[in-house]
């Protein structure tokens, strides 16, 4: 019996951190909805990125996200794991 809840706990574990673990969020493709799934980045600031990217073009970097007004580097780093820079045609 103790072994079935010792395998019991382990399998609640693995199916709680894959609900935890989150798809890549591609800076110059997500949407408004996407963005404010970002810690820290609310619907402003997902605004502010959709604007950044219609003035100045794709990012080419994650690290170019502080460049968006109220993206700050303790932002950039709660969420750097999680952000990518998919690269476009154009760049």
């Amino acid at each position: 019996m103790e072994m079935f809840q010792k395998l019991l706990i382990a399998v609640l574990l693995c199916i709680c951190a894959q609900g935890v673990i989150a798809d890549p969020v591609d800076i110059n493709s997500a949407d408004k909805a996407t963005l404010m799934t970002v810690k820290g980045v609310g619907e402003r600031r997902a605004e502010a990125i959709i604007a950044w990217r219609e003035k100045n073009g794709p990012f080419n970097s994650v690290d170019q996200l502080m460049e968006v007004e109220g993206i700050g580097q303790s932002t950039l780093d709660a969420n750097k794991d999680l952000l990518t820079v998919e690269k476009t045609q154009t760049q």
